[in-house]
């Protein structure tokens, strides 16, 4: 089973939110902000993380519901790649669904946005990347 979530935001907007520290903090975790910090101008990544949690919720198919938009953490790789780590709750619901995820993101001047790919391990096992 496959299923799909999408989101786009205006980076104006998270970087007007960005400012009261009660947001940044029920919305992004820890080590999310300890990445953001690490950015002279950290808010199209801020975007872009707000819309891959948007398009997690909407392809777990709960929309943001019994769970903190904290525990779903957009991550980086050592390339660059973004990835979801989940903790609390998010990942006991995804546990329960038996989902896994994978996520892209991309951002232009004005505007991030994000797409989120939800999987059981029974669809991954035909995916081109098992070889």
């Amino acid at each position: 089973m496959f299923k799909v979530g999408t989101d786009i935001v205006e980076i104006d907007r998270i970087k007007k939110s960005a400012q009261r520290q009660s947001f940044v903090e029920r919305v992004y975790s820890p080590q999310e902000r300890e990445m953001f910090e690490e950015k002279s101008f950290p808010y199209p990544s801020m975007a872009g993380n707000w819309a891959a949690k948007e398009a997690f919720s909407k392809a777990l198919g709960t929309g943001v519901r019994d769970f903190k938009l904290a525990e779903v953490e957009v991550l980086r790789d050592e390339l660059g790649a973004p990835y979801i780590k989940l903790s609390g709750d998010a990942e006991k619901i995804a546990k329960k669904m038996g989902l896994g995820f994978a996520v892209s993101i991309s951002h232009s001047e004005n505007y991030a946005t994000a797409v989120v790919l939800a999987y059981t391990q029974e669809s991954r096992k035909g995916s081109v990347s098992d070889d």
